[in-house]
Order: structure tokens, then sequence, then C-alpha cells
């Protein structure tokens, strides 16, 4: 797997993830970083996060239902944290509690907002 770019990320769909399989290795994750912004930081390869500043609150919200009608969209739900100007998003697959590609091809969508 060689460079991986943002646009081939967001335009794939996430897959649902039954479980059963293992989490990405760090290796095939560094692979997926190169697909995702800057701003994404891979935790002890277990989740992604990211953090985003905003001029208010409203702004902030907005951003976040945005990124959740992705998540419905999708069948893939990241975990978000709100405050005033701020929003964290985290992501992982919650069945295998780890990575999967669908973590960064969401990461990719979100992006693109």
């Amino acid at each position: 797997m060689g460079l991986i770019l943002l646009s081939d990320l967001a335009n794939k769909r996430c897959i649902p993830c039954e479980g059963g399989i293992p989490p990405l290795e760090e290796e095939e994750c560094q692979k997926f970083m190169s697909g995702i912004d800057k701003g994404w930081s891979l935790v002890d390869v277990h989740h992604l996060r990211r953090v985003w500043a905003f001029p208010n609150f409203l702004t902030a919200l907005e951003f976040v239902n945005s990124a959740g009608a992705i998540c419905e969209q999708e069948g893939h739900h990241a975990d978000f944290e709100v405050s005033w100007g701020r929003v964290v998003a985290k992501i992982w697959t919650h069945k295998i509690n780890g990575l999967t590609e669908s973590d960064f091809v969401l990461a990719a969508k979100f992006d693109r907002l």
C-alpha cells in the first residue's frame, strides 16, 4: 500500500464491522494517516482524535450536527465532546476495540466539512 489520498478515503463507504477481525496494526494505521488531515492524532494505535477550534458555541454545534449526519449516513459513529468554540472527535471501531479502514474513511469525510 503506497500513499493514500484524502479523496481516496473520503469517497469510500464505511463497512459495518461484525467483529471477529483484528484491529489494524500500527504500520497499517500509519499508511492510512497519510490520507487524512494532519490535525488527526493516532492515539495508542487504538483511536483517532482531532480537535477543531470555532469562533463560538453555535458554530461548534453546527459542525457536530453535520458530522453526526455523516455518521448516520455511514452507519459508523464517532464520540464527540462539544464546548464553547471547541469540538473533539474520537473515532474507533467499538466491536473490535481498535481501528479499521472505516475509521479512517469517517475521518476523511469529516475533513471535507
